[in-house]
């Protein structure tokens, strides 16, 4: 496999993914905005670089965990970006959640310059990322995906190649509908629990047993119990995807009336200033307009 890998963005979820790559031996060497991340992953034991070009021009791969497509985009394509130091056979993992049609263009661009890309996005948090257990839904060239797949497997479990590039991000976006309703229709029940004075703990049981258990009852029970709401995916970031979602459901004719609705409340908690809430914090706007927040 590659000798070197390359890692751009270092965030709540870039950091842990890349220390797991370092984890499992691989060579890394890594680029963010902010110098204090890449500090602490040269002290595990990557380089750093000190733009996107000097990346592209001595790895093999490259990966890039950014906020949103204009970054991706700005990385990818832009002055001092990958595409200016990209050599012929590089391979560009793309593991943000963007825009597929966005993706599809920046592949496109590079492809000119003898890049292959693969659109990599991922589930599961930031818990997933630590543990190294998220799921990573690819699109791209089948030969790329299994050239790239033991460098996949230092970061997720559930590793699936959908079709072609723009498929793992458009599976992404599906995947952030049901997190988003989920989370919203748990924040419903609970808060109706509440009002009817059921006991949380006893409650959250019951429902995990049956048809209404879900992985997002699973992780967020701690934070139901708690009453706290610590961002393992902040709201902000998920009202970024439901306009991502949104924007590509007008574009395939698609009509979203429950995610709709679901994009609204995240947008009166970012009105609120609680934007930086974990995503199942949606729960305490419910709890508000019931009249049920302590």
């Amino acid at each position: 496999m590659a000798e070197t890998i390359g890692f751009i963005g270092l965030g709540i979820m870039g950091r842990p993914m890349a220390r797991n790559l370092l984890k499992a031996g691989h060579s890394l060497l890594v680029h963010s905005r902010s110098r204090a991340p890449v500090d602490e992953i040269v002290k595990a034991g990557a380089k750093a670089a000190g733009s996107p070009k000097e990346v592209a021009a001595q790895c093999d791969v490259l990966i890039t965990m950014l906020p949103n497509s204009p970054e991706v985009e700005q990385v990818a394509l832009g002055p001092n970006g990958i595409i200016e130091g990209a050599r012929r056979g590089l391979i560009f993992v793309d593991m943000s959640t963007i825009s597929p049609l966005v993706s599809k263009k920046v592949g496109e661009a590079l492809a000119a310059k003898g890049v292959a890309m693969l659109d990599a996005p991922v589930s599961g948090g930031e818990k997933g990322a630590i543990d190294g257990a998220l799921s990573i839904m690819v699109g791209g060239d089948k030969a790329v995906f299994e050239k790239v797949l033991p460098i996949f497997q230092a970061m997720g479990k559930t590793i699936t190649l959908l079709g072609p590039l723009g498929s793992g991000g458009f599976t992404k976006l599906a995947n952030q509908i049901i997190v988003a309703v989920n989370l919203t229709a748990l924040g419903e029940a609970l808060t109706l629990a509440k009002k009817a004075g059921l006991d949380g703990d006893l409650t959250l049981t019951a429902l995990a047993g049956g048809l209404a258990g879900s992985k997002c009852l699973e992780k967020k029970r701690p934070n139901y119990l708690s009453g706290t709401y610590k961002p393992g995916f902040r709201i902000d970031l998920h009202y970024k995807d439901l306009g991502l979602i949104m924007e590509s459901a007008r574009e395939l004719g698609v009509p979203l009336p429950t995610t709709a609705v679901v994009q609204e409340l995240f947008s009166a908690l970012r009105v609120k200033g609680d934007g930086g809430l974990d995503h199942s914090g949606v729960i305490t706007l419910l709890e508000a307009l019931a009249g049920a927040r302590e």
